[in-house]
């Protein structure tokens, strides 16, 4: 009877025993202290990915001056030099980016502690004058040339066509696509990635670059 109450015991420990390491194994599941890995979903991802759609846009001020002569129709007029002239002062903004908002889940390959995300060229998305700074210096009206009132017009629409080709050309794209591949390593290196590698899609190019973050 003694040895019974004794093989008892044990068994009630045991039993215990079996409860609270089940127990436990359920909470550190609960909490997120188990040993399985870090999966990312897809979706989620490409939510975290679109939200940078601002922070990678980058913006040029450029100002120019523009210069616009309309030699005067009339035959007398033509015969002296007669034109119109304005000059004006034109104050431009350009912003470029890249388009994220447009990413779909096949955008994002996930390969362990790889992704892959094909990333879209940079593009202009904005140019306009900023009219508080932009200004007509000088205008003047020739003789026997009447007066054009579109000339302001195509003058500030000439303007902003050379404002546009400058922040081009003084390489506005290339550090928008930069600014892109930068934020998105960041990004991904925080949410646990090691290795992160940029494609263009298919229209574009089989361009690859692979960045560490």
């Amino acid at each position: 009877m003694h040895k019974l109450g004794k093989v008892l015991i044990l068994l009630f420990v045991a039993m215990l025993f079996g409860f609270g390491l089940f127990c436990g194994m359920k909470v550190s599941r609960w909490v997120g202290f188990g040993s399985h890995a870090r999966t990312h979903s897809t979706p989620a991802l490409l939510v975290q990915v679109q939200a940078l759609s601002e922070l990678v846009t980058i913006k040029y001020v450029i100002e120019k001056v523009e210069v616009l002569e309309m030699p005067s129709e009339n035959m007398v007029g033509q015969m002296i030099g007669s034109q119109n002239r304005v000059l004006l002062l034109a104050h431009g903004i350009v912003k470029a980016g890249v388009d994220l908002q447009n990413l779909q889940p096949d955008d994002l390959e996930i390969r362990g502690k790889q992704i892959v995300i094909k990333l879209p060229p940079a593009k202009i998305t904005d140019a306009y004058l900023d009219d508080k700074e932009t200004r007509v210096i000088d205008r003047s009206t020739g003789l026997l040339a009447p007066p054009d009132k579109d000339m302001e017009q195509m003058t500030r629409r000439n303007a902003l066509d050379g404002i546009r080709r400058a922040a081009r050309n003084n390489g506005i794209l290339g550090e928008a696509d930069a600014r892109a591949k930068a934020q998105l390593t960041s990004l991904f290196s925080l949410l646990g990635f090691e290795k992160v590698e940029f494609k263009r899609p298919a229209l574009s190019g089989a361009i690859s670059e692979k960045q560490t973050p």
